[in-house]
């Protein structure tokens, strides 16, 4: 089979660490098919070298914007796949057939990003309307959770035998300081030296908790920081927590004023730091230096950052909703997302219970190994197989 696979948003936190992920595990198990990259020139650098097996194809537009909707396919065309997957929650209306889909999660439909008198706009409507096409058409859709799959099947009226369930993985670049530890090998006093550089950097030097991901309402960043100025005031007098302060890595932050303002409110303004994005390997450090990595999500489709955190030997606070419990099982403490002093008594506990610290880091480690992209490779491929036998 010829396959092309949509990766346009290969530099992306979340679905670019599964397309990345997922085209560099291809590359290592299947010499069996040809695949065809299609994106932009700065999306197609980030697979460096590949097989023989695979090629690149630049297009040159985003997946934005009405004219993807028939651009894209029109290009599509002209490569001659015999099968195609889109990676990206919804295909384009014109897209050529057998193609597959990935849902990741369906926080645009649950969440719109617009008022809720809105709620029930053109615009909205038109998303929804080409959502459940974009599925409907599709030979197969991937769902990366057991959640996700009960969303799709349930609010877009997706037939069960279209689906199917295959979950991502963490970035393996996050797992490897912990295997250096172990090994006691100078490359891990070289990473060490490594982070303390990047910390100074950042003028970090107190513990802190850490959130990382996006900034829209959904993530329910606003209660996470109402909840740490409820424990910065209990903590007042603590010996080692008494200069707690939060950091918050996520991506345009300018769009959601209600955090900001949530800072002014509690007057944490001291005590709360904002990044934008950050490059990968600052991103490794904040995590393995975190006290703890708090995850107050309302909805979830998988859930990669507390995987991410687990990886990199940091606890982890997070929601007991949607997707979370069943990524996270039992290596993190679960918390109501709904409630200020269930999020802030998690974090407590996290912080100052030793036992329970070095139990959370022990099963994240676990857990966190449980998930790999050659194996999701595997049965991504398996689809693919699956996909092409059915006539169109």
């Amino acid at each position: 089979m010829r396959i092309a696979i949509d990766v346009r948003h290969a530099r992306d936190y979340g679905i670019g660490t599964y397309i990345r992920n997922m085209v560099q595990s291809l590359a290592r198990i299947d010499q069996e098919h040809r695949y065809i990259l299609a994106g932009r020139k700065e999306d197609l650098r980030e697979f460096g070298e590949l097989p023989p097996n695979f090629r690149r194809a630049v297009f040159p537009r985003s997946d934005s914007g009405f004219l993807n909707q028939i651009s894209f396919p029109l290009f599509l065309h002209r490569l001659k796949p015999d099968l195609c997957h889109v990676p990206l929650n919804a295909a384009p209306l014109l897209m050529p057939k057998p193609y597959i889909v990935t849902i990741h999660d369906m926080s645009s439909l649950l969440f719109p990003d617009v008022q809720q008198a809105e709620a029930t706009s053109f615009r909205h409507q038109y998303r929804l309307f080409r959502f459940r096409r974009s599925l409907l058409r599709a030979q197969h859709i991937i769902a990366v959770s057991k959640s996700t799959q009960r969303d799709v099947e349930e609010l877009l009226r997706v037939p069960h035998d279209r689906m199917r369930q295959i979950y991502s993985a963490p970035d393996p670049h996050f797992l490897e300081h912990s295997h250096l530890a172990s090994s006691g090998s100078p490359a891990f006093a070289a990473w060490q030296e490594e982070r303390q550089k990047t910390l100074d950097r950042y003028q970090i030097s107190y513990p802190f908790l850490l959130y990382a991901g996006s900034i829209r309402p959904q993530k329910n960043i606003p209660r996470l920081v109402e909840a740490f100025a409820f424990l910065r005031n209990e903590f007042e007098n603590h010996p080692l927590y008494k200069d707690l302060r939060l950091i918050i890595i996520g991506d345009e932050m300018w769009k959601h004023p209600q955090v900001r303002r949530m800072v002014i409110q509690t007057r944490m303004e001291p005590f709360v730091r904002f990044f934008g994005f950050v490059p990968f390997e600052t991103l490794r450090v904040f995590y393995s230096a975190a006290r703890a990595f708090v995850f107050p999500s309302l909805y979830e489709g998988f859930g990669m950052p507390p995987l991410e955190a687990m990886a990199s030997g940091t606890p982890v606070v997070c929601s007991g909703t949607s997707s979370l419990s069943e990524v996270v099982g039992d290596a993190a403490v679960l918390i109501n997302p709904e409630n200020v002093f269930d999020i802030a008594r998690g974090i407590r506990e996290v912080l100052l219970d030793e036992q329970l610290r070095a139990r959370l880091i022990q099963k994240g480690h676990t857990q966190a190994g449980h998930y790999h992209w050659d194996r999701t490779a595997r049965e991504v491929l398996e689809v693919y197989r699956e996909s092409k036998k059915i006539k169109t």
